[in-house]
């Protein structure tokens, strides 16, 4: 049973969905560990990015509670925790202002992050585009007339900015370099990334299709989603070992030591009925995704 939000002041900390901000911080740290093996950290390129990026993803976090209230997912049918303007203590007007008000915010630190970082106008600009559609996507994952998220294309939007922009963007803005070697922890943090919205939309599967949310669980059934968490998983191990391999930087390894804790998150997922035994993993997969990033950023730079 979904326990009943009390006041305003719940509704908009459900809204904000704490939970989610470790896993939005894990690209960020992961660029700047990878920049402090390449002696190009900065402080403040992180302080601003980790800003930028916190108020993006509670931006993201605003437009999903706005778009699945005004396109049915969030419905009485729906198991997962109740949403802020489901609980009715949120009106849609005020939704949206909030929404403005962070967009507002992750612009204006990003431009800073830029403007520092940067050292000419044509990286800024690249930049300023990439900051732009990362507005972009935060609204209208479930937002607006044709939310690509109801098209089953979040995976996809995830993978990118929570993985390959995420951290390849954070490691060029400290080192003005591409590196080769980063685009393999891209990879693993998109996919483990990607393995969070997996199991939100494994738990949301029977309420995401009636709303008519064509999710990968909802398009593949819920066993070949459970396969797919797996591949996932597999696939981010697999970074990490190429990167430690190629680099011989094997310290870097200490990441695996979260294996275990994986392998139970993925059992469990198995093994759940109910969208409330699966809902406690979603928020164990963000953390366990983020003792990641901190066990190989710590074993990268010792």
């Amino acid at each position: 049973m979904k326990r009943e939000i009390q006041s305003k002041k719940e509704a908009w900390l459900h809204a904000v969905r704490l939970r989610t901000l470790p896993l939005a911080l894990a690209s960020i740290f992961a660029g700047s560990f990878l920049a402090k093996w390449q002696n190009a950290f900065r402080w403040e390129v992180l302080v601003l990015a980790s800003l930028t990026t916190v108020f993006l993803q509670i931006l993201s976090n605003l437009s999903n509670d706005y778009g699945d209230s005004v396109h049915g997912a969030d419905s009485s049918a729906r198991k997962g925790p109740i949403r802020a303007v489901q609980s009715g203590l949120i009106s849609l007007p005020e939704m949206k202002r909030a929404m403005f008000l962070f967009g507002g915010l992750s612009l204006g630190t990003g431009l800073l992050l830029i403007y520092i970082a940067l050292p000419n106008w044509s990286y800024f600009l690249g930049f300023l585009a990439l900051g732009l559609l990362a507005i972009w996507a935060a609204i209208r994952y479930t937002s607006g007339s044709n939310p690509y998220g109801y098209a089953g294309l979040g995976d996809i939007s995830v993978f990118i900015f929570f993985g390959l922009v995420g951290v390849s963007g954070t490691y060029f803005l400290y080192s003005l370099q591409a590196e080769p070697m980063v685009f393999l922890i891209a990879v693993g943090l998109g996919c483990f990334s990607t393995a969070v919205l997996n199991i939100n939309n494994i738990r949301d599967i029977d309420s995401d299709q009636l709303a008519g949310k064509r999710s990968i669980p909802v398009r593949i059934g819920r066993s070949k989603a459970i396969a797919y968490h797996w591949t996932l998983i597999a696939v981010a191990y697999l970074g990490l070992f190429g990167f430690a391999w190629l680099d011989q930087s094997y310290n870097s390894l200490l990441a695996c030591l979260t294996f275990p804790w994986m392998y139970f998150i993925g059992r469990g997922i198995q093994n759940a009925t109910t969208a409330a035994e699966t809902d406690p993993y979603l928020k164990q997969m963000a953390l366990s995704t983020l003792v990641w990033t901190l066990l190989f950023g710590i074993g990268l730079i010792i």
